[in-house]
């Protein structure tokens, strides 16, 4: 008999697999397909202050090893998470919740994470300074230390619960960014966000995006993903939330070993809406074709 569950900044979960922010929506449309309480948890869609449409059509390009993805934190803003989004949620997923929070502005970051924490279905907050597909917000947080502990100090202070930074790929070195968020309060990392990239269409002779870029996700990226959660692990003394291009269960334990308490799933779930589900249940499997009785006991082994 294997053993799934995970404890993550004190709150047990049954396993460690997370459907990604932005790809699971507010889970409700995906609970009409599956019963997602099988899940450990999920990052619900990023949230903002105000209401955001999102970036200008077409914000969706495929590659070769993944997709590009443009769509600008569209989403109802926090208000409306509240008073509609969460009521439905609660109704159908009855376990914590991860709140994915992002902001164009110190004072935003803050009031969005204010105005959630009083909803007792969240059990985390994530807060992502990592969002290529934004201007003047997201990921220029996340590009330098000084700013994620700025942002990582302000949140600390409206919140007692577990609070998770998003980083992102994009910079020279993601491990000063991480020990910066880890000094300033944070409970733990999450990472990666998307890797910069584009396409151009040789008809048109122009970016397929509206937005020129997107942020690269899939299969491809996970090499970078295991790398930098490897690296991470070492540099902080607080759990890390591993993701990018996480698709199957071996998937899921190579990240565990290289230094994840939990793992999130992104594309893999706008290809296959099961996908969270079926890793799920192909992990006991797993777990015994490599020798693993429980999952919290290889988490960083790889650096034994």
């Amino acid at each position: 008999m294997v053993n799934l569950s995970v404890n993550l900044s004190g709150i047990e979960m049954a396993n460690p697999i997370i459907p990604a922010s932005g790809t699971f929506g507010f889970g409700y449309e995906f609970a009409e397909l599956y019963d997602i309480n099988c899940l450990g948890t999920f990052s619900f869609k990023g949230t903002t202050l105000n209401p955001r449409f999102g970036n200008p059509t077409p914000r969706i390009a495929e590659c070769e090893g993944g997709m590009l993805n443009a769509v600008g934190l569209q989403n109802p803003g926090v208000d409306k998470v509240i008073s509609e989004e969460l009521p439905k949620l609660a109704k159908v997923f009855h376990k914590p919740v991860m709140a994915n929070v992002s902001g164009f502005s110190l004072e935003e970051y803050v009031e969005t994470v204010r105005k959630l924490d009083g909803e007792k279905q969240i059990g985390w907050f994530e807060v992502n300074i990592s969002c290529p597909n934004v201007h003047g917000g997201g990921m220029s947080f996340g590009t330098s230390a000084a700013s994620a502990a700025q942002v990582t100090e302000a949140v600390r202070k409206v919140t007692s619960k577990p609070l998770y930074i998003k980083l992102s790929p994009n910079v020279t070195d993601i491990t000063e960014i991480a020990r910066a968020c880890e000094a300033s309060g944070a409970d733990g990392v999450s990472l990666i966000n998307t890797l910069m990239g584009m396409r151009i269409d040789l008809k048109k002779k122009k970016p397929v995006l509206a937005n020129v870029t997107g942020g690269f996700s899939g299969p491809a990226i996970m090499p970078v993903a295991l790398r930098m959660v490897y690296q991470v692990y070492k540099a902080v003394n607080i759990p890390i939330i591993g993701m990018g291009g996480i698709s199957t269960a071996e998937d899921v334990i190579e990240m565990m070993l290289a230094g994840a308490t939990a793992v999130q799933v992104g594309a893999a779930n706008l290809i296959n809406p099961y996908a969270s589900r079926d890793i799920i249940d192909a992990l006991p499997a797993a777990m015994e074709k490599y020798g693993i009785r429980s999952l919290s006991e290889i988490i960083g082994a790889a650096h034994a």
